[in-house]
């Protein structure tokens, strides 16, 4: 990590990390540009490159602050003893709602370098991905599937579950006022929606007769 960035004070660095943040989110790596970074973070460019070089060192930097942060959320958050399915999304969810709210487009970065193609950005992010991947799939471990009912493909359920939380942050992503309670809330309804639907099949159709 930088150590000469974090000699600034916490809300210069949360400033600068919030728009390259912004940034690379909405742009990706090709297309965004420092210019854009230094605009939405209200610094100079000379700023910038004096703590990170280059936008592949801003683009490095925020990557392993990202990763890092978030584990830290996940093993804060995320019971090791659970082991439902429902449970286990709703504390990973917990865990990001925590981190958004200091860092509102950190997820949604996150989500947009499963997509990166740029080979220069892939690099030097590769050994940081692997941590982060590593850290989902010990929570993948704790899951066990045959806690739902007979004919339930868990697999699939929580592929389809991760579908529909990505797809709710993409559609908070451009809002002005969007909170992270927000979409917290919002997930955890359609977890539990969900959830009935599995569990009790017949109280969710019309009534017999």
């Amino acid at each position: 990590m930088n150590e000469k960035f974090f000699d600034l004070n916490k809300e210069k660095q949360d400033r600068m990390i919030n728009a390259a943040l912004k940034v690379f989110a909405k742009q990706g790596y090709r297309h965004a540009s420092t210019d854009d970074i230094v605009r939405e973070a209200v610094i100079s460019k000379g700023l910038l490159f004096h703590y990170f070089g280059s936008k592949l060192g801003v683009y490095d930097f925020i990557y392993e602050y990202s990763v890092r942060y978030m584990m830290l959320e996940l093993r804060s958050t995320v019971d090791t003893k659970e082991r439902d399915l429902f449970e286990i999304m709703k504390q990973v969810e917990e865990a990001r709602m925590h981190a958004l709210r200091g860092y509102p487009y950190m997820q949604q970065f996150l989500n947009r370098t499963d997509y990166e193609e740029v080979g220069e950005a892939l690099l030097v992010t590769e050994d940081k991905k692997r941590e982060l991947e590593e850290a989902y799939q010990q929570i993948e471990n704790q899951l066990d599937y045959s806690l739902l009912p007979e004919g339930v493909d868990g697999g699939r359920l929580k592929k389809m579950l991760e579908l529909t939380e990505k797809g709710l942050m993409s559609e908070h992503f451009y809002d002005a006022s969007f909170q992270p309670e927000m979409l917290y809330d919002e997930f955890c309804g359609y977890l539990d929606m969900m959830k009935r639907v599995i569990y009790f099949p017949g109280l969710n159709g019309p009534s017999a007769g």
